[in-house]
């Protein structure tokens, strides 16, 4: 199987559809480096949402991919999510222009979900599969595990099943605490599969969290494609420049 087969990446939670609302932002930077210590890329979030009953309540994500070159950063890709539909099922609209690359998520039906991956070589390859209850999509975990935030932090584990797009299904995932050297937070958990065969084909995703909620460290495989057969591995090291003023966890 593929490595390239899971995306992974970042987002917050559902867009609230009744009760007194006030607009509000999550922004927070990543820095991306190699298990080496070189630095790969930068990541720059902005989470446009809404404080619903004292939680915080994204609607639309904004991630621009930047690189230093020839002294100054230049944006190499862009993704895009909105959850105005779905907390951990977001559309997903991500280009990499360095490799002509794209890949586009939506919901075009109850039910469905549809993909459309503009391959490096400029093929594009579509598909689709059925949505099931426990079905995540791209940044979704995040927002997976602060729902589930009081039964991650008191150690429990959960199954469900993550989109792999550019293959075109689903696989059976497992999250549950986690220790690792590489990622020291005030809450660790990893994403592994469940099956024993993808055990030894796909590794672990660890996360760190802290005690507010927000995603703090990232090692694993990302969504940013190294060359034309294989997304960068990374550790990913995350600050929060703003806050919203409610909470980020219910």
């Amino acid at each position: 199987m593929n490595r390239n087969a899971c995306c992974a990446p970042f987002a917050v939670v559902l867009v609230a559809l009744s009760g007194p609302v006030s607009a509000d932002v999550l922004q927070f930077t990543g820095s991306a480096q190699s298990r080496e210590g070189e630095t790969l890329y930068e990541e720059r979030h902005q989470v446009d949402g809404a404080c619903e009953n004292g939680v915080f309540r994204p609607i639309e994500h904004r991630v621009a991919y930047m690189r230093q070159a020839e002294g100054s950063s230049e944006t190499f890709a862009e993704k895009t999510l909105d959850y105005s539909a779905s907390a951990i099922r977001p559309t997903v609209n991500y280009r990499q222009s360095d490799f002509d690359e794209s890949l586009k998520i939506t919901y075009p039906a109850s039910g469905s979900v549809a993909i459309a991956w503009q391959q490096p070589e400029g093929a594009t390859k579509r598909s689709s599969t059925e949505i099931s209850n426990k079905l995540v999509v791209d940044a979704g975990f995040d927002n997976l595990i602060r729902q589930h935030w009081d039964n991650i932090v008191s150690g429990e584990s959960m199954k469900f099943r993550f989109l792999a797009p550019t293959r075109g299904t689903d696989y059976a995932f497992i999250l549950e605490p986690a220790e690792s050297a590489d990622v020291k937070a005030d809450h660790v958990v990893q994403i592994r599969p469940d099956s024993l065969l993808l055990k030894f084909l796909v590794d672990p995703i660890v996360l760190g969290y802290n005690e507010k909620g927000a995603l703090t460290a990232y090692a694993g495989l990302t969504n940013v494609r190294e060359n034309a057969d294989q997304n960068y591995t990374a550790i990913i090291r995350y600050a929060v420049s703003n806050y919203p003023e409610c909470k980020l966890t219910p």
